[in-house]
């Protein structure tokens, strides 16, 4: 069994399934990620990861790499 801890971001910028699936895949990237799903209408995305491998900062990184910004 795996350790997982749910991380909600708040992003901002996404206005399409297009910008959805940029963000969902720039998430997944992150080794340690284990399920991205993405709200377009609230621009949140919810992230279950293992935090003995990723810290929540590399999440925001990742969201800002595919081009959208993180609010906090």
């Amino acid at each position: 069994m795996f350790d997982s801890t749910k991380a909600e971001i708040k992003i901002s910028g996404m206005s399409c399934a297009h910008c959805v699936a940029r963000v969902e895949k720039s998430l997944k990237n992150v080794d340690g990620v284990k399920e991205v799903k993405i709200d377009l209408e609230s621009g949140k995305a919810t992230v279950k990861y293992n935090p003995k491998k990723v810290e929540p900062s590399k999440l925001e990184e990742a969201v800002k790499e595919a081009g959208y910004d993180v609010i906090n």
